[in-house]
């Protein structure tokens, strides 16, 4: 009997055809603004654009981070949810789903890398945007790249370009003032537009393919500040890593296998500006596009913490190595941040978000390491909680008026009536104190190590920072999965 194409390989064909038709519509509508058109046309060609030497390091630098990322989340609760998710759903064996043995379609491993990825607060941030870049958009470059196969160079080409549009889209809504004041989450949002922009550029969808893409993204633009009352961080691993990066190949698929949509989301009826209102000019989406690039202003986070306590355990540790106190001598120990900073790790139920457990930790151990700061037992141990007691943490109008520069003050006064204040502006590891290839690599190895073994390591890193000689994505996935 003749073999007749399933229903499968006909939705393929199909879509391909659909695709084909799509791609030769390359004359814009008269309708398309001048912001429109100018960021599809740079998304577009993204894709075969050479990149700045110092943009292609430090891309490089954010996948081995971001994958670090993904397979120590592995070991933690919302990792594993993750993963027993994707394994349950199970769907065609396309994608890669790091720390585990799983194959799944692109949408779930989308889904599932993303949550990995943001299993706790290992992850890179972007202050300008108050986002997370990083988490949504590799998930999304690496499960699309799969689908189709993409070089090495294209990969690395689709991190960048995601992390350009999200970080701008809620740059100019407001960062954490939007947050606050309109109760969405912008890290959620930005996330998927970095996710779908990323996906999209893995697809080689062409100018009017990335502005149906756009409206497709702008359509599942959400998210709630609501992520701040998780207290288990599996939904908060959602919100900023699985739910952008599912969002954002889902978008690059549709368009890709030959959906249509609105040809220009940001201007128009019903727009996603009139909607979302932003705090800034909605031409700050295209500020600086091609000139600037976001990557090289994305924070790597020296401690495995929550962004807000980076310069706190800074300054803890700086006053501990200059005046070699002993916990029993201090009677105070008050921490100083933004308003809101304040508000997002003031005594929180998770150890990694909760800066006075954190400040206890350090006080007694003289470090966090990413043992320590997931250690949900220690936040009941007796002298945690004793020193914990001695923590005050105040949010300042002064150092809101620092933001998106997260300045940190502590200050420790001695049972002798001794007192000892440093103030830190700029963590290792932000964009104005970056850290080095050699310090990135040896967190990296640090975190995936334990997962893969020392092995595994050398051969990912080795293959990450030779990115541009990868035939295909697909060489990555037995440096990052268990055997």
């Amino acid at each position: 009997m003749p073999k007749y194409p399933s229903r499968r390989e006909m939705l393929y064909y199909t879509g391909g055809m659909m695709a084909a038709a799509a791609a030769k519509a390359q004359t814009p509508p008269a309708a398309v603004s001048p912001i429109m058109m100018r960021l599809s046309t740079f998304m577009s060609a993204a894709a075969t654009a050479a990149l700045p030497a110092e943009v292609v390091e430090k891309t490089k630098q954010m996948i081995l981070d971001t994958l670090a990322a993904m397979i120590s989340g592995s070991e933690l609760a919302p990792g594993k949810f993750a993963i027993n998710f994707a394994r349950a759903y199970k769907g065609d064996r396309v994608a890669t789903v790091a720390g585990s043995n799983v194959l799944c379609g692109p949408i779930e491993a989308a889904l599932a890398n993303g949550m990995l990825a943001h299993s706790d607060e290992t992850d890179d941030t972007h202050p300008p945007s108050q986002s997370h870049p990083g988490c949504g958009t590799v998930s999304a470059a690496l499960a699309a790249g799969e689908r189709f196969n993409i070089s090495g160079r294209q990969f690395l080409r689709a991190v960048t370009l995601g992390y350009d549009i999200g970080p701008r889209v809620t740059a100019t809504l407001g960062r954490l003032a939007y947050m606050f004041d309109s109760h969405r989450s912008t890290h959620s949002i930005s996330g998927t537009f970095a996710a779908a922009a990323a996906a999209g550029c893995a697809a080689s969808l062409n100018a009017q393919q990335m502005r149906w893409l756009l409206s497709y993204t702008a359509q599942q633009a959400s998210g709630l500040a609501a992520w701040q009352r998780d207290s288990e961080h599996i939904e908060k691993a959602f919100d900023f890593g699985g739910m952008p990066a599912r969002n954002g190949v889902t978008s690059a698929l549709l368009v890709q296998a030959g959906g249509t949509a609105v040809g220009d989301i940001f201007s128009g009826a019903d727009n996603f500006f009139d909607a979302f209102m932003p705090k800034n000019d909605p031409s700050m989406v295209i500020d600086k596009l091609g000139e600037r690039y976001e990557i090289t202003r994305t924070n790597v986070k020296k401690w495995t913490v929550g962004a807000p306590i980076q310069a706190p355990l800074d300054a803890l540790e700086n006053l501990m190595k200059k005046n070699r106190f002993q916990p029993d001598q201090v009677r105070q120990i008050v921490v100083r941040v933004a308003t809101n900073e304040a508000k997002i790790v003031n005594n929180r139920e998770i150890p990694d978000i909760s800066m006075q457990h954190l400040i206890a930790v350090m006080l007694i151990d003289k470090t966090v390491s990413f043992k320590t700061a997931h250690d949900i037992g220690r936040m009941k141990d007796p002298e945690t909680l004793r020193q914990r007691a001695k923590v005050q943490l105040v949010g300042t109008e002064e150092l809101e008026r620092r933001m998106p520069q997260r300045v940190g003050e502590v200050e420790v006064t001695l049972n002798d009536g001794m007192r000892f204040t440093e103030r830190v502006e700029t963590v290792r590891g932000t964009s104005e104190n970056p850290m080095t290839r050699d310090e990135i690599i040896a967190k990296a190895r640090d975190l995936i190590t334990p997962v893969l073994g020392g092995a595994a390591f050398n051969r990912l890193n080795e293959k990450i920072f030779d990115i541009e000689n990868v035939k295909s994505v697909l060489e990555l996935r037995p440096l990052i999965q268990k055997a």
